[in-house]
């Protein structure tokens, strides 16, 4: 169930603190009663990894309730693209042009949406992500010839690696690339994050429990 004394404790931290990081409550594998349970505590944040999942959970919940932001944390497939911008409101996991050239098509649908550039800052060939070479000619394509606004960043550092450099390193090619957003820190590490003032910390575990 949704441990809400842990939500309202890292909140109470940020208000304490002045750091204006949003928590994205990561309900990815969990069942609707915990969402529901979240929502009756004022929770209004969400993540999803599937788009499918997203939708059997969040379709009927978005149109009773509009306060409900929802956020796509996990990979897109081409295919779901125009059915995810329908039900997500941002968009952290952009990592490649195919899907990118998909947005494309349904710029007006985007208006007031938010996409985060996904940056593979570990070089690991297991995740998804731009590296962090490529970071600047990726976002001139995405704004010049896509004509995508890019609000942030994003990364997962490596498991076995201090994630603070991981995070130093995002901090440092969101401002070379003139970006505002930085989309970083999960259960394990999200005290860290907080550090380089992120816009959202996207916490499962520690509020959720383990799936």
């Amino acid at each position: 169930m949704f441990n809400i004394k842990k939500y309202k404790e890292i909140n109470d931290f940020l208000k304490k603190t002045s750091n204006s990081a949003k928590i994205v409550a990561i309900s990815k594998n969990h069942p609707l009663e915990s969402i529901l349970e979240a929502i009756s505590h004022g929770v209004c944040i969400f993540g999803e990894n599937r788009v499918q999942e997203a939708q059997e959970k969040f379709q009927q919940l978005k149109m009773k309730n509009p306060k409900i932001e929802l956020h796509l944390t996990g990979p897109l497939q081409s295919n779901k693209v125009k059915s995810a911008i329908t039900l997500f409101d941002v968009f952290h996991t952009l990592d490649r042009e195919k899907i990118a050239r998909e947005f494309s098509k349904y710029k007006d649908l985007l208006v007031n949406k938010k996409i985060f550039l996904q940056i593979n800052t570990g070089r690991e060939k297991t995740k998804s992500g731009i590296f962090p070479e490529d970071t600047k000619d990726f976002i001139i394509f995405l704004i010049s010839e896509m004509k995508l606004k890019i609000h942030g960043l994003m990364c997962i550092p490596p498991i076995e690696e201090d994630p603070i450099s991981h995070f130093a390193k995002l901090n440092i090619l969101a401002n070379e690339n003139n970006i505002d957003e930085l989309s970083i820190g999960m259960s394990n590490d999200y005290q860290k994050a907080l550090e380089f003032n992120p816009t959202y910390i996207r916490l499962g575990t520690i509020l959720f429990g383990k799936r």
